[in-house]
């Protein structure tokens, strides 16, 4: 009996909620998504890849955070067949009320990541609609994606799985872990954790070359 052919597949990853889900106070941020998805999925064939994310801004107390950022993103661009979709970043003060007072507010930064959410249910789509896949496989607990895997998979007839980044083991595992009893339902197949091997498996080589040379993992990752 001759082998089933390999599924071709496109992953669709939200940069945000893959970070503080899973990477977020771990050592794993240097990680490799194609690693990661081959790994838990080895019959998909990864032809594409869209990683969604922002262009962080500096905060107080962490000016560096856009240069390891940048650095990331050009290991990220060494991935055959990886696009960045940005969406954008927006801090600002603003004043928000306290649980116990005095005072009654206080006045903090506020950081937004607008627009992965939009940018890779419409690539999703988009995609879909063209036939660049048989699978896909996205990567986020959000449920604002609810109607566009549904639509997918019920109204284009393709296979849509979602693995929701929760790291759940480990010295790093999220004490409050957040599902999706929506998105569990919506997707084809569906996974709601990350074991700590899984995330600590499928980080790039400390030193990577790319057409401008040898570049390295940021030395405070």
């Amino acid at each position: 009996m001759s082998a089933k052919p390999p599924i071709k597949t496109c992953l669709y990853l939200d940069g945000f909620n893959f970070y503080y889900g899973a990477l977020k106070d771990t050592p794993y941020k240097w990680i490799n998504p194609r690693l990661r998805a081959e790994s838990l999925f080895p019959r998909n064939e990864i032809i594409s890849i869209k990683f969604c994310s922002a262009r962080i801004s500096p905060l107080p107390g962490n000016p560096d955070a856009p240069t390891r950022q940048q650095i990331y993103w050009r290991a990220l661009r060494t991935i055959p067949n990886l696009e960045i979709v940005e969406g954008y970043f927006r801090c600002r003060p603003k004043r928000m009320k306290v649980v116990k007072p005095p005072p009654r507010t206080i006045e903090v930064f506020n950081t937004e990541e607008k627009g992965s959410d939009v940018n890779l249910a419409s690539h999703l789509l988009l995609d879909a609609f063209r036939n660049r896949f048989e699978a896909a496989i996205v990567i986020s607990g959000d449920s604002d994606l609810l109607t566009p895997i549904r639509m997918v998979r019920d109204q284009m007839g393709k296979a849509v799985g979602v693995i929701n980044p929760q790291l759940t083991s480990g010295p790093y595992k999220r004490t409050n872990k957040r599902g999706s009893a929506g998105l569990q339902q919506a997707a084809s197949f569906y996974r709601g954790e990350l074991s700590n091997s899984q995330v600590s498996g499928s980080v790039f080589p400390n030193t990577l070359t790319d057409a401008q040379g040898a570049f390295h993992k940021p030395a405070t990752w």
